[in-house]
């Protein structure tokens, strides 16, 4: 029996079917895992970094981000990298910059989206080989990345 043009198409659409596989989601232990990966599962300590955030975000699909890092940025002294993670969006991983000591001034600002209520860690890794970090706790009422 030949096989006809509708079949085939019912084959390929329930193959397809099987093989969609939903996004990732992070939750609190991907990212502190993406966290640790990013500082090679050295401490990440408190301070010098300051994460700008609202606490209330009414629309998720653009949230202002600023993170600034106490450094003198000189040639032996600067901020490398600046990495964002989150708890709830798709991916752990939201952003990472990277410095030199020629950027002047250790401070990035970007939009972010953010699809649900969580929370927000930003690490600074430094040219001593040190990590910073600051996080915030934020609401979000209308959230972005939403399944359909």
């Amino acid at each position: 029996m030949r096989p006809t043009r509708r079949g085939v198409l019912a084959a390929g659409a329930g193959a397809l079917a099987l093989l969609v596989v939903r996004p990732a989601r992070a939750t609190p232990e991907t990212m502190a895992a993406a966290i640790r990966e990013f500082t090679g599962w050295s401490e990440a300590r408190k301070g010098r970094v300051a994460l700008d955030i609202p606490a209330l975000v009414e629309n998720g699909n653009s949230v202002p981000l600023k993170v600034s890092v106490e450094s003198p940025m000189t040639p032996d002294d600067f901020v490398t990298t600046i990495a964002v993670f989150n708890e709830r969006n798709p991916q752990p991983n939201v952003a990472n910059f990277h410095l030199t000591a020629r950027a002047g001034r250790a401070e990035v600002s970007t939009r972010i989206r953010l699809g649900d209520s969580q929370k927000i860690v930003a690490v600074a890794r430094l040219s001593d080989g040190s990590f910073w970090s600051d996080e915030a706790e934020l609401v979000v009422t209308l959230p972005a990345c939403v399944e359909s």
